[in-house]
């Protein structure tokens, strides 16, 4: 549901603020010490990051997709390792939870989510299926108490903060399958239940991922989520949808972050007598990146409207995150060129920033894959006004 237009507004305004007093100032310690301070992730759940998608009724805002596009802008103004801390509790980790789950499931979890006391990972990907997902070989075996899963799932945002995981795991024959996998929501701490050593990344320091591996691990019967098996890859699937528009958002927010950092050192860097800023060629880097986040931030929040009113929006959903994260490496790209000498020097955050939105060309889907799911969605709509 969403909020009253006005106390959005507030919540809007607040965030905003949060991000440029606290946030911003804390970039150094977190790329420097590869940790968000407690102190900082503390006042984030009271501000209710960890809340924004979680249902009124479970303790959460409730927001809309357009109403978490718009949170999102004013958070990507600071390094992506903050939104990392809590966007798979809201996002991926979450809501096939919030989709999918039992009643009693949704009670169990959601409330202890809402408020940041639990955090959610989503685990899908694996070492030899990434992009393949319904090729992936974690099983699930049904035993009289519930289920043993065995298998290795990698690269798993916030695995070693995490106390909960929304698995996929092969509950039917390699041959079945999409409609062999199924969704089972696993505790940290369960048996059989361990963690890979944390990777060593060429950007979003202080935003963790490791290897998640279960060897026979046991779970009840209840773990599954929704309470029915065959149903874990369409629930992947919806969830990667709103995923997707998620890290199209993020990708606007940082680019309008690192253009407003290129603007001001333009505006004060003097070359020949004048600003930077009067020079054609850095007008040019300015207007192209100005003009394509623009594009991307109609586009994301036409996705997100879309999906507020109940659209089939997956590739659109794909066409949203595809230009967003290939357009926020353009600017990046841009505005080391634009700093010249001190865009390759970590004095300037540009240098970080040009290695953290790298990631977002990968994340929820490579690009190819982005192409893949739009063609396909073209195609089947085409074939489907065409009729028998």
């Amino acid at each position: 549901m969403a909020l009253d237009p006005d106390v959005f507004q507030q919540l809007l305004d607040t965030i905003g603020r949060f991000t440029r007093e606290v946030l911003v100032p804390a970039e150094r310690t977190v790329e420097e010490e590869d940790r968000i301070p407690d102190g900082v992730l503390l006042q984030m759940k009271e501000i209710g990051l960890f809340s924004l998608t979680i249902p009124e009724n479970y303790g959460g805002l409730g927001l809309g997709m357009e109403e978490e596009v718009r949170v999102l802008f004013e958070v990507c103004q600071a390094a992506p390792a903050f939104r990392s801390a809590f966007a798979s509790t809201i996002g991926i980790g979450s809501q096939g939870l919030v989709m999918d789950g039992t009643e009693e499931q949704r009670q169990k979890y959601l409330p202890r989510l809402a408020r940041g006391e639990m955090l959610a990972s989503f685990c899908l990907t694996e070492p030899d299926t990434g992009s393949d997902a319904k090729a992936l070989r974690t099983a699930a075996r049904k035993t009289d108490g519930g289920y043993v899963l065995s298998g290795t799932k990698r690269y798993i945002t916030n695995a070693p903060e995490a106390g909960l995981f929304t698995v996929m795991a092969r509950t039917g024959t390699q041959e079945m399958g999409a409609k062999g996998v199924s969704a089972f929501l696993v505790e940290a701490g369960a048996p059989g239940l361990s963690l890979g050593k944390v990777d060593r990344k060429m950007g979003h320091h202080g935003a963790h991922t490791c290897d998640v591996i279960f060897e026979d691990c046991q779970v009840p019967a209840d773990a599954l989520l929704g309470g029915e098996e065959g149903k874990g890859f369409s629930t992947a699937m919806k969830v990667l949808d709103r995923g997707r528009i998620h890290i199209a958002a993020a990708s606007v927010g940082y680019a309008e972050r690192m253009i407003g950092d290129g603007l001001a050192y333009a505006l004060e860097r003097r070359q020949f007598g004048q600003p930077i800023a009067e020079f054609q060629l850095v007008q040019a880097l300015l207007a192209d990146s100005r003009t394509e986040a623009l594009a991307a931030r109609s586009l994301v929040l036409d996705a997100a409207r879309r999906k507020d009113q109940g659209e089939a929006i997956t590739g659109m959903a794909a066409a949203a995150k595809y230009f967003a994260s290939e357009m926020v490496c353009r600017v990046a790209d841009r505005m080391v060129q634009l700093h010249g000498g001190a865009g390759y020097v970590a004095d300037y955050r540009i240098e970080q920033l040009y290695r953290d939105v790298r990631l977002f060309r990968l994340y929820e889907g490579t690009s190819q894959i982005q192409q893949l799911i739009i063609a396909r969605d073209m195609i089947r709509r085409a074939r489907a006004e065409q009729g028998p």
